[in-house]
């Protein structure tokens, strides 16, 4: 398909008094052919059109085209007007094209400007996989099984409203904030009201938000060791200082949290499904860590990213349905639907709540209208919770087909973090250094994260994190498969090699 004729509004600018226009309008047309503004095959407009547009006689872009015609820029069609040659020319000289865009490619390295001094970290993510690898990506869901009509249907509806003619409330529309509390009571009974609820672009944004309204630099916060590692990079951006605390089968040990001066003033935690861990946290921690809580006035910020998704065990209460008065809930629709729908929710104590609002409406105004009165619509119509029925059995099966797949690995691999989520932990053996499993691994095209990266110390025993909600059942066994052969093939190596197996932990 050609592009259609355009030109008359490009940034051709003509100056009467330095010399000829007709060359003048030539090399700023062929600045546009280089830097892209006009593309290769695109018509161009005629000559009378561009005339007017530029307030010049027709001669004098007859002119400018027949110059760029000869040079190879320009092609003509008989009958059918002047286009843009799809096989540019070379530039005759350095900085033909006159401009400093292009001078810059080729010239010497120049210093970074005063506005760049300061450095900007990038995300502590993992990268993301190459076409090829079996990815057990952590924190992917499986698409294919979303509720395609009810999708369809809400935003039919959707489309069908007028759109506000204002900025919404930063604290999110209050439809969607009254099916997410009444969603809230539900699921998690917590007691919660619209008015409490604050929508957020995904659960980052509300840890974000926390950060800001609660942190001056150097205040202590305690993060589970190993932990969610953005969470911890926003916590140390805002000044956070660090505690690292323990986590063991029963989840984050509240006995290791210090009173008196050194108390955190909060404590990041996902006791629903530990990461990277996957264990859950006790009823008893649970209990303590509360205590601890109001016996030092400090904050618990509750991170409840995948907690609809349980396997064969009971739930536990949220620390929010416990206590509200010293716990921030956070929650998202990522791991319910898919990482594409940018929608969490914040429940914070009333006077932290009023100071999240302001962040909010400083930062972006407010979530996206039409993606959250359709999250609304499927809630309210209750297509969202049967879509949690749903892929809580799907989810199962890949969970036993994971177990199933690694048995073969059990006498150096334990598969733990199975009760709850979309990701399980691999606890190897001393014998099995993880950076060798991943690196084999991923030559032959499965890729697999190294639980080293998620801790602030050296741990006791490496391990791996598999998550598994993205992948098909075929893609598991393929997988696992790959993990038991190079899991034995490893161990076997460094048996035969004690003092260098010693070495590699």
């Amino acid at each position: 398909m050609t592009p259609r004729a355009r030109g008359t509004d490009l940034p051709l600018v003509l100056d009467r008094t330095r010399g000829a226009l007709a060359r003048q309008l030539a090399d700023g047309l062929r600045r546009a052919v280089r830097l892209g503004p006009l593309e290769a095959g695109q018509r161009l407009p005629s000559s009378r059109e561009l005339a007017a547009a530029l307030g010049v006689g027709r001669n004098i872009v007859l002119e400018a085209y027949e110059i760029l015609l000869a040079e190879g820029y320009l092609v003509g069609r008989d009958r059918a007007g002047t286009y843009v040659a799809t096989d540019l020319p070379a530039p005759e000289q350095p900085g033909q094209e006159g401009t400093a865009g292009e001078a810059a490619t080729s010239g010497p390295a120049h210093p970074a400007p005063r506005w760049l001094r300061r450095s900007v970290a990038a995300p502590d993510v993992e990268p993301r996989p190459g076409p090829d690898l079996l990815d057990f990506r952590v924190g992917q869901t499986d698409t294919a099984a979303l509720p395609l009509t009810a999708w369809r249907r809400a935003w039919r509806d959707v489309a069908g409203l007028a759109l506000p003619s204002d900025y919404a409330d930063p604290a999110g529309d209050r439809t969607l904030r009254a099916a997410v509390a009444g969603y809230l009571r539900r699921a998690r009974g917590l007691s919660v009201r619209a008015e409490d609820v604050i929508i957020t672009a995904g659960a980052v944004q509300a840890v974000h938000l926390v950060a800001q309204a609660t942190l001056h630099p150097g205040d202590p916060v305690a993060v589970e060791d190993p932990g969610y590692r953005l969470a911890r990079q926003i916590l140390q951006e805002a000044g956070a200082r660090l505690l690292p605390l323990p986590v063991d089968a029963d989840g984050l040990q509240p006995a290791a949290l210090p009173g008196g001066p050194e108390a955190p003033l909060l404590v990041y935690t996902t006791p629903s499904h530990q990461f990277p861990l996957g264990v859950r946290l006790s009823m008893p921690r649970r209990l303590a860590l509360l205590e601890w809580a109001r016996e030092h006035d400090a904050l618990i910020l509750e991170d409840d990213y995948d907690s609809e998704f349980r396997y064969g065990a009971s739930p536990l209460p949220a620390l929010a349905a416990l206590e509200r008065d010293h716990v921030v809930y956070v929650g998202t629709f990522s791991k319910v639907l898919s990482p594409a729908v940018r929608v969490g929710y914040v429940v914070a104590p009333g006077a932290l709540h009023e100071r999240l609002l302001r962040l909010k409406e400083r930062l972006d105004a407010h979530t996206s209208w039409p993606v959250q009165r359709a999250l609304a619509l499927l809630i309210e119509h209750g297509d969202l919770e049967r879509h949690v029925r749903r892929m809580r059995r799907l989810y199962a099966a890949k969970r036993a087909a994971l177990s199933t797949g690694l048995l073969p690995a059990r006498p150096h691999a334990r598969l733990m973090g199975l009760d709850a989520g979309l990701h399980a932990h691999l606890d190897l053996t001393p014998d099995v250094p993880a950076a060798q499993v991943v690196a084999r691994a991923r030559a032959r095209g499965v890729l697999v994260t190294d639980l080293a990266p998620f801790s602030l110390g050296p741990l006791e025993r490496g391990g791996l994190l598999l998550g598994y909600g993205g992948l098909t059942l075929e893609e598991i066994e393929r997988g696992t498969g790959v993990l038991t052969s190079v899991i034995a093939e490893v161990a076997g190596e460094v048996r035969a090699r004690p003092s260098q197996g010693a070495a590699a932990r």
